[in-house]
């Protein structure tokens, strides 16, 4: 298994990856993204099985990147973990196709009950 990381702080995608790894995924493999401009090269040349996304990136915006993803024929299965989690964002998310939209704070828990259905 394979998980494209895409946010444009680097201590952020630490966080998540070691967030990963104590909801007991740590034997998956992790790739990262800056932002989502950057995560559209990385998912079409590492075919991560899931990807996690931030929400606000410069450049390209998680939702504008999942948008993208879609449109090109992409089905990987795609979430949020962000700063905010408003019933609009969320509403967003869905229609766009997201599976997810896991707001800070997180922890170790949401991630295991989250993504067990999907890793």
């Amino acid at each position: 298994m394979k998980v494209l990381v895409c946010d444009d702080s680097r201590v952020m995608r630490q966080i998540v990856v070691r967030t990963l790894r104590q909801a007991g995924f740590d034997g998956v493999d992790v790739v990262e993204a800056t932002n989502g401009a950057e995560g559209l090269d990385v998912v079409a040349a590492e075919r991560p099985d899931l990807v996690l996304s931030d929400w606000n990136m410069p450049e390209l915006t998680g939702i504008d990147f999942l948008s993208h993803l879609r449109a090109r024929g992409d089905a990987t299965p795609f979430g949020f973990v962000t700063s905010e989690g408003s019933t609009e964002m969320r509403d967003r998310a869905a229609a766009a196709g997201a599976l997810f939209l896991i707001a800070k704070p997180f922890d170790a828990d949401t991630f295991a009950e989250t993504l067990a259905g999907v890793l």
